[in-house]
């Protein structure tokens, strides 16, 4: 069945749960504080993948290389999401998303030193200054927290990547696996802070959710997306997420952007749209000369 969908299809459902789950855990903030929040948010889909792939099950045949490079994941999915939801507390979510990206343009534009990368990367660079600028008198930590999530965002992307395409781990279990440790990882960080959900049934109800739509569809459609699909083109393809954001920022939030922010925004979709590898255009126009027999 996955073979049959389009990778471009899981990558566009990915886009849209990526930041609508937030934008409803930004809701439960009146009810649990943001480390909480992201601690249910990650035990919550670590549940639903137990029961679902029992993951366990493989871990005992894998070699100790793999399991180094799924504990990095999942110490990644730890802090990364931690990091998401403070900042997320401070800034809009379409502040934040734009951000989120600009570590992943620098690294590609160092890794392929072309004019095509440096425009890209002017772009990036003008876009989050914008938002900065708009933002950092205010909210300085929020700054520093999207900051770190964004560098954590693109260790997700090489991970969650290599992962996608490891023979080693069948499916979708190496997620799986990485999500459970995630959760443990992240007890210290914020299980204070979600206690108070333990006790409200609308809390956890509304947390539950938050996991299913932050962590299970759109990391799932991450890996069905990246498991066929170059890193870079999957790189090319976020160029949708801040925009994504943006619209979710308005419609759920009513986080109305500032003419300055849409310019920001704007700028920062720009740079990823315009940066491309060479080596994934060569693997593209490989697969496009191949289906044409």
């Amino acid at each position: 069945m996955s073979k049959r969908v389009p990778p471009h299809a899981y990558f566009v459902v990915s886009a849209v749960f990526h930041y609508l789950g937030p934008a409803f855990a930004v809701l439960l903030f009146a009810r649990v504080d943001a480390l909480g929040v992201a601690w249910l948010r990650i035990a919550s889909a670590a549940v639903v993948f137990a029961v679902w792939r029992r993951p366990w099950r493989v871990w005992t045949e894998l070699e100790r290389p793999v399991r180094r490079v799924l504990i990095g994941w999942a110490a990644v999915l730890a802090v990364m999401n931690s990091a998401f939801y403070l900042a997320l507390e401070r800034l809009p979510l379409g502040t934040v998303a734009a951000i989120e990206f600009l570590p992943v343009i620098v690294l590609a534009a160092w890794a392929s030193r072309t004019r095509r990368n440096a425009v890209a990367l002017v772009c990036a660079v003008a876009g989050v200054y914008l938002l900065v600028d708009v933002r950092l008198v205010g909210e300085p930590l929020g700054f520093v927290f999207a900051a770190a999530n964004a560098v954590l965002f693109a260790a997700y992307i090489v991970l969650g990547h290599r992962v996608a395409q490891s023979s080693a781990v069948p499916g979708l279990d190496g997620l799986a696996l990485s999500m459970l440790i995630a959760a443990v990882i992240a007890v210290p960080i914020g299980i204070a802070d979600a206690a108070p959900a333990f006790t409200d049934v609308v809390a956890l109800a509304a947390a539950v959710g938050v996991g299913v739509s932050s962590s299970v569809i759109p990391y799932v459609s991450d890996q069905l997306a990246m498991a066929r699909l170059p890193r870079a083109t999957y790189a090319l393809m976020v160029s949708l997420l801040p925009a994504t954001a943006t619209v979710i920022g308005v419609v759920v939030l009513a986080q109305v952007p500032s003419f300055a922010e849409i310019a920001g925004v704007a700028l920062v979709i720009v740079g990823v749209a315009v940066h491309r590898e060479s080596a994934a255009r060569r693997e593209d126009e490989a697969e496009v000369r191949a289906a044409r027999g």
